[in-house]
Formats: C-alpha cells, sequence, structure tokens
C-alpha cells in the first residue's frame, strides 16, 4: 500500500493530524500596535521631554512610559536612545517615535534584555545594512506590537535569542529585518507573529545591482531561528533570505504571498525545516523579468542555492526538509541548484572571504590539497539530503513558456583552473549522489522538470522514471 494512501487513512481515523498549510495570515498592521498596560513605577515621558537624556539619568531597568503623541530626538542625525540592560520603552496608544527624516537610529548599543512594546517608530534614516532599533545587535532584545515604518535602511537589526513578535514591519527601505551581527553570533533568534510588507522602498537591487541587499527579512550567519505565523507579503524582493552560513531554521505556518521575487531564498547554508506554510503569487515579477530577457534559467518560489543538510552541524535536523507546505498560482516551484564554480576561496563566491562551516580556514581550500578528501566535500556548500514531500502544487492556466517548472541542477564548472569541481561532476552529484528526493507530493496544471543541467527538461512520467526516478507515489490532477 502506498504510503499516501497510508497516510490519508489515519488521517481520517485522527491517528495523526496534519499541519495547517491555510492559516490566517498574521494581519497585525490594520491593528496597529499594541496597548501595554502602564506599570505602576514607570517613568512617564511626555512629548517633549529628552527620552534619551532620561535614560541616560535613570538606572538600568527602568521602565519608560511614553504619553500619546510625537516624540523627537532632536535635530542631531546621531540623536538616539542608548538604553540600559533591562529598561523596557512601553508605548500608550498613539504613541509615535519620529525620526523626521533626520536622525538616523532609534534604540542603539549593546544593552541587555531590553523591551521595546507599542510604539509606532518612523522617519528614521538609517544607511544601507544598517538598522533603525537594536542597531548594535544587543542580546535579547523583546520587540513586541509595534509599528516600524517608514524608515530608511532596515527596520531593525537582530541579535543573540532576539524575540520579534506581533510588529508590523512595512515600507521600510531597505528591510523589515536585517538579522545580521558584526562577527556573527546571533543564535536562538524567534521571528513570530509579524506582518512583513512592502519592504526595499529604494529599490536596492536597481541602485547597487548585484547586492543581494534587500526583501522582507535577510538573515546571515544565524545559528537556530524560528520563524513562524508570520504574514511576508508584497516586499520588492526576496520575502525572507537567508545568506551564508545559516543553520537550523524552522519556517513553519507563515503566509508568504506576492513578494516580487523568491518567497523563500536559503543560500550557502545548512539544516531547514520548512513546514505548513501558504505560498502564494511569489516571484512574478523576477520570472517575468528573466523571461523577457530570454535567460532560462529556472526562477524558484524556493530556491535552495548550495544548501542542503549536514549531520555534522549541532541543528534539530541534518537534513532539509520541506514538507506539507501549499503552493498557489506562483511563478514555479523549488530549485535545487549548485554553482560548480562557487566554492570556498573560488573567486566566483560572491560571499567574499566566507567559507564552509566545516573547514576552519578559507586558505585550506587551495591546490594542490582541496582535489582530495575531506576538502574535495568539505570545500564547498552542497545541495544535499533535501526532502520535499506531502506538497500540494497548482497555478492557472495562464503559466506558459518558462513558468510552472521545478528544478534539480547545477552549472559545468569551469572556474578557476585549479578548480576540482570543473566539468559536469557537480551537475552529477546533485542529481544523482547527494540524497535529493521529491515524493508524494500533488500537482495541478502544467508542470516541467529542469534537471542535471539547464539544458535538460522532462516532463512528470521522464521525471520519475530512470535515471532520475523522482516523485515516487505523487499524483497529477486528472492523471
Amino acid at each position: 500500500m502506498p504510503v499516501s494512501l497510508i497516510l490519508s487513512l489515519l488521517l481520517a481515523a485522527g491517528v495523526v493530524t496534519a499541519s495547517p498549510a491555510s492559516a490566517a495570515p498574521a494581519a497585525v498592521c490594520d491593528a496597529g500596535p499594541v496597548s501595554p498596560s502602564k506599570p505602576a513605577d514607570a517613568v512617564v515621558i511626555e512629548p517633549g521631554i529628552d527620552l534619551s537624556a532620561k535614560t541616560r539619568e535613570l538606572p538600568a531597568g527602568t521602565t519608560f512610559w511614553l504619553a500619546g503623541g510625537k516624540h523627537t530626538l532632536g535635530p542631531d542625525e546621531f540623536g538616539q536612545i542608548i538604553p540600559k540592560d533591562g529598561n523596557a520603552y512601553l508605548g500608550a496608544p498613539g504613541a509615535v517615535l519620529d525620526g523626521g527624516g533626520v536622525n538616523r537610529y532609534a534604540f542603539t548599543q549593546q544593552a541587555r534584555d531590553v523591551v521595546i512594546r507599542g510604539l509606532t517608530i518612523r522617519g528614521f534614516a538609517a544607511p544601507q545594512d544598517q538598522g533603525v532599533v537594536n542597531h548594535d545587535s544587543g542580546e535579547h532584545w523583546i520587540i513586541e506590537g509595534n509599528t516600524i515604518e517608514d524608515n530608511r535602511g532596515a527596520a531593525m537589526m537582530a541579535g543573540p535569542r532576539q524575540e520579534i513578535s506581533r510588529n508590523c514591519l512595512r515600507n521600510n527601505g531597505q528591510y523589515g529585518i536585517n538579522a545580521y551581527r558584526a562577527g556573527d553570533g546571533i543564535t536562538g533568534l524567534l521571528v513570530e507573529g509579524n506582518e512583513i510588507s512592502g519592504n526595499n522602498t529604494d529599490d536596492w537591487e536597481k541602485k547597487v545591482p548585484g547586492c543581494g541587499c534587500s526583501g522582507g527579512v535577510k538573515f546571515w550567519a544565524v545559528d537556530g531561528a524560528d520563524v513562524r505565523g508570520n504574514w511576508v507579503h508584497h516586499n520588492h524582493g526576496a520575502g525572507l533570505w537567508a545568506d551564508t552560513n545559516n543553520n537550523d531554521f524552522l519556517i513553519e505556518d507563515n503566509v508568504i504571498e506576492d513578494n516580487e521575487a523568491e518567497a523563500l531564498f536559503y543560500e550557502i547554508s545548512y539544516n531547514l525545516v520548512v513546514r505548513g506554510n501558504t505560498f502564494r503569487r511569489n516571484t512574478l515579477v523576477q520570472g517575468r523579468a528573466f523571461a523577457a530577457r530570454g535567460d532560462d534559467f529556472p526562477v524558484g518560489t524556493i530556491y535552495l542555492s548550495e544548501s542542503g543538510g549536514e549531520p555534522r552541524l549541532k541543528a534539530r535536523t541534518s537534513s532539509v526538509e520541506i514538507v506539507d507546505n501549499v503552493f498557489e498560482d506562483n511563478w514555479a516551484g523549488i530549485t535545487l541548484w549548485e554553482n560548480a564554480d562557487r566554492f570556498c576561496n573560488s573567486p566566483a563566491n560572491t560571499s567574499s572571504g566566507s567559507c564552509t562551516r566545516l573547514v576552519p580556514s578559507v586558505s585550506s581550500c587551495s591546490a594542490p590539497g582541496i582535489a582530495s578528501r575531506p576538502l574535495y566535500d568539505d570545500c564547498r556548500w552542497k545541495t544535499q539530503r533535501v526532502s520535499l514531500h506531502g506538497n500540494r502544487f497548482s497555478h492557472g492556466s495562464g503559466c506558459t513558456g518558462f513558468c510552472g517548472r521545478m528544478a534539480l541542477l547545477a552549472n559545468f564548472g569551469t572556474y578557476p583552473d585549479w578548480s576540482p569541481y570543473r566539468g559536469s561532476s557537480v551537475s552529477d552529484a546533485i542529481t544523482f549522489r547527494q540524497e535529493n528526493r521529491w515524493y508524494e507530493n500533488a500537482y495541478s496544471g502544467e508542470w516541467r522538470f529542469v534537471v542535471h543541467d539547464t539544458s535538460r527538461t522532462v516532463g512528470f512520467s521522464e521525471w520519475r522514471g530512470a535515471p532520475y526516478s523522482q516523485d515516487a507515489g505523487s499524483s497529477v490532477e486528472g492523471s
């Protein structure tokens, strides 16, 4: 009996339960900031009182209550609040912290255990790749129930054990969240129940072509993140983008829709679970742009680029599992890709200076040692141990040309001349030897499969047959 039929019977009997892939989105922006209760010992800050000076004067652990109205930080571009350990900044209904298009940052430095709740934070002018809230990635900040909108740069940076919950992060110049910390070290990040929309209003990919610096959320070298129950939509770029040595991510029960580029881009990173999400109408702008210029690369709604499972890294999983998700009317499906020329110490590695998490130094990955194991394996970020099952893929009849594709492929290695990965070695490995498997999925509409390299596009029956042997137990509507 097929596994899919067994699972259906178990679901009907109530023995197991399905992960819901169509939960209602976290529509928090229209509701406005939360209204926390005013603690009895809170220091009341009326509009016009210098909050920066009050923070300097009062001890660590002070709770500040910002009364309704507009609060400002003066005409200096470096006017900012520097919290002390354990400070809390709570907003009464209508409390707005406004940078006036002059102040760069709202909350800075590296205090621990800071709480920011119930505020509207807007009008700050953070430079590229910098953030307005928690600018210096302090540890265990709780940022909850705020509206952070219409700023330049990122609405916030992230630090270790940061909790980002039920915020409206919209229409910021670069990102809703930039989860980057100088020297790395972000662990235990929680992003839950937020609405993240309309970010990258400054169109950074146009301003700096190839920068890879835009979208709803960007993660860099984060070790352990739960991203769940968010509504990520209408961002000008990718919805969620994890770039360079991220590990141990759970992306669960989100609604990710109408983003111009990938819904999820997981790049040169490790160990991931994507479960119970709904993906709708993503990648249409990017896919059409590729098609218009005749670029046949299979743009994906989920794009795994040199990313896979790695048992040697501590994580809750040793694989990449994409399971029980719903994909509706996106440009395409899932692309598993490796660039044969991109590896540690290669000039083609756009994350210059970064090495895999399996090799102690970039200089180790050089000739002649890289041509032999273990460096031959460990100097590459591998798309491996990827399991895609229990997903539903559908699109309408208007999908023609380059849309409606899945992909499992690499390029023909050519560069640099000392690379041991030239030729079809990586294409062969990702296609046949790295434990990448589709199975027990359901398809509706016309789907095609790009496999091994961009020159090979096959139909469902060829994809299932030898030598690829993919999608066992899967179904196509009407077949």
